[in-house]
C-alpha cells in the first residue's frame, strides 16, 4: 500500500511545531533564568540592597521552594502522572524538563539575592513585614495538614503538589506589591533592576506562548487548566512587568540609576530637582 502523503506532510508539520514549542521552552528558561542576575549584580556594585523590597526576596523563596517541588514531582514521579491521567482522562500533564531546570535555579539564585541582605547595606526599617513571615508559617502549617489528610487517606499526594502550586500563583499575585508601593512612595525605581524586568516580561510572554501551543498540538486543553499555575504565573508576571515598566520610563525616569550608592544620595537628589519635598527635620 502507497504511503499517504497527506499524512506524512501532517506529520512533519506536527514535528516541526513541536521542536518550535521545544525551542521556545527554552528560550524563556534562559530569560527567566537571566532574569534573577541583575539584581544581585546591581546589589554587588551598589554593595547595598536599599531600595529593595525584602518582602519581594522572600516570597521569591517561598514561591520557588514550592514550585520547584511540584515540578519536579510532575515530571519524574510515576504515581503523580499516574494520579493525573485518572483525574485528567489520561492525558498527560505539560511539565517539561526546562520548567524542572528552572525552578530549581530560581530558587538558588533568589536564596542568594535573599542572603545578600544579610551582609549589605540596608536602611534601619527594611525588613520582612508581618504579612511576608506569617504568610510563610501559614504556608508551612497548611502543607503539614494537607501532608497528614494524604496519610490518612483523605486527599493524595497530587493535591499535595496543587496545594504547593497554589501557594506559588499566590506569592507571584502578591509578592511585587510591596516593590510597586516602594516605588510609588519613594517616586524612583532606584535600587530596583529593570534588566530584572525586561527579562521577565520576556519570560512570561513566551511561557504561556508554549503551554497554549502545547495544549493546541495535543489537542488537549486540559493541559493547560491541569497545570494553572504555569499559566497563571505567565499572565500575572506580564501585568507587573508592565507596571513596573511604566514605573521606571514613564512615571519616575531616571537614567542615573546605577550610580547612586544609597537611597540617601538618591533622596537628595529628588529634593534638589523639587521632586519630592524636604522633611522640615533634614537640613
Amino acid at each position: 500500500m502507497a504511503p499517504n502523503v497527506y499524512d506524512q506532510d501532517v506529520a512533519d508539520v506536527s514535528w516541526a511545531w513541536r521542536i518550535i514549542s521545544s525551542v521556545i521552552g527554552w528560550i524563556y528558561f534562559a530569560a527567566w533564568s537571566f532574569s534573577f542576575y541583575p539584581q544581585a549584580i546591581l546589589n554587588w556594585r551598589r554593595k547595598s540592597v536599599q531600595g529593595l523590597s525584602i518582602d519581594f526576596l522572600y516570597y521569591n523563596v517561598l514561591g520557588f521552594g514550592c514550585y520547584s517541588i511540584f515540578n519536579i514531582a510532575f515530571f519524574a514521579s510515576e504515581e503523580i502522572q499516574e494520579e493525573y491521567r485518572r483525574r485528567n482522562n489520561g492525558s498527560e500533564n505539560l511539565v517539561r524538563i526546562n520548567d524542572v531546570v528552572f525552578a530549581v535555579h530560581a530558587l538558588a539564585i533568589s536564596s542568594f539575592t535573599l542572603s545578600q541582605t544579610f551582609y549589605y547595606k540596608r536602611s534601619p526599617n527594611q525588613k520582612a513585614s508581618l504579612p511576608a513571615r506569617g504568610m510563610m508559617w501559614l504556608s508551612i502549617l497548611g502543607a503539614f495538614l494537607v501532608i497528614l489528610a494524604v496519610k490518612s487517606g483523605h486527599a493524595l499526594w497530587i493535591d499535595f503538589m496543587y496545594y504547593l502550586s497554589y501557594i506559588k500563583l499566590s506569592v507571584t499575585i502578591i509578592k511585587y506589591l510591596p516593590q510597586v508601593w516602594i516605588n510609588f512612595k519613594r517616586k524612583s525605581t532606584v535600587g530596583w533592576s529593570i534588566h530584572n524586568i525586561l527579562l521577565d516580561f520576556t519570560g512570561g510572554l513566551l511561557s504561556v506562548a508554549q503551554l497554549l501551543l502545547d495544549a493546541y498540538l495535543s489537542g488537549d486543553w486540559s493541559g493547560v487548566s491541569g497545570d494553572p499555575v504555569k499559566f497563571g504565573l505567565g499572565f500575572v508576571s506580564i501585568f507587573f512587568d508592565l507596571l513596573f515598566m511604566t514605573q521606571h520610563y514613564i512615571l519616575y525616569r531616571d537614567r542615573t540609576d546605577y550610580f547612586l550608592n544609597t537611597v540617601e544620595e538618591e533622596r537628595r537628589r529628588l529634593i534638589a530637582e523639587g521632586r519630592v519635598p524636604r522633611d522640615e527635620n533634614e537640613v
